[in-house]
């Protein structure tokens, strides 16, 4: 009998059938950063580079049983969570993962790049209820980020005092994406903020992260590569800020290497990747 050697990385997560983001996305980042990939599938889009043309809803109960067939008999060493369609997923999902000790990074997709809701208010009361507790990190881009504080974020400080409020509420650390942000004459950069609230051990802090803005229409499925990257790398036991750290590196080079598919926002390039810093 052999010993395992791979980080075991539970994706939780939409199907995307183009292959650019989701479970699709999850299991090629999971796998470039030397994890082991499972998935439970919560829903069944058929979208591309242009937009999703129609979705499908997994029954909660199946939600819940590939979660249990996962983790009974391979077991987990980090969860990452996207996509989910409604209040009963949210609430069969957070059952299934009660009592489970592995770090959880929630990546809380409520809005579309379009301004479109993608989850139902009752869904996003059920999210902050029944899963903010268990997750480790949350990582909401602005426009989340806004609808869970309930404010317009539009400067780089009212990033920081959003991610410190919501990281206070919740127990969980939060990594604020400002991909969104306005330009504020910063030479065109893409400022992330990581907040970690205080510990028995440690004060609180914000860490910020930057890189030059990338002249590129080929940006579909970054915020779930970074979450299961992220994932990943806590997996293998690397600390947190490092991890935020590594994941960023992944997803930049990923869009450096997209391949240039589709007519809209293509895929990145996930398998170009080597090596991180």
């Amino acid at each position: 009998m052999t010993t395992p050697t791979l980080p075991r990385i539970l994706s939780i997560a939409g199907s995307d059938s183009s292959g650019g983001a989701g479970v699709q996305a999850d299991i090629k980042t999971i796998t470039m950063l030397g994890g082991y990939a499972m998935t439970a599938i919560t829903a069944i889009t058929a979208q591309n580079s242009v937009g999703v043309q129609g979705i499908a809803a997994i029954a909660s109960d199946m939600v819940a049983q590939q979660i249990a067939s996962c983790i009974t008999d391979i077991g987990v060493d980090a969860i990452k969570i996207g996509m989910l369609h409604d209040a009963a997923i949210i609430a069969a999902v957070a059952d299934a993962l009660a009592g489970v000790e592995a770090p959880v990074v929630l990546d809380p997709v409520m809005i579309a790049t379009s301004g479109a809701a993608l989850i139902a208010p009752d869904a996003v009361a059920a999210m902050r209820a029944r899963l903010f507790p268990l997750a480790t990190l949350i990582t909401p881009n602005l426009p989340e980020l806004s609808a869970l504080v309930g404010r317009t974020i539009t400067t780089g400080a009212d990033m920081v005092a959003a991610a410190e409020e919501l990281a206070e509420a919740t127990g969980a650390a939060v990594l604020a994406k400002g991909g969104h942000l306005p330009d504020q004459g910063d030479g065109a950069r893409i400022i992330d903020v990581l907040y970690i609230p205080a510990t028995d051990t440690d004060g609180a802090r914000a860490v910020q992260f930057d890189h030059a803005r990338i002249d590129t229409r080929h940006t579909h499925g970054t915020g779930c590569t970074l979450s299961s990257a992220i994932a990943t790398l806590l997996g293998h036991g690397q600390p947190l800020e490092h991890a935020v750290r590594l994941g960023r590196q992944f997803v930049i080079r990923a869009i450096e290497a997209a391949p240039g598919y589709g007519a809209g926002h293509g895929p990145l390039g996930h398998q170009a990747v080597r090596r991180l810093d």
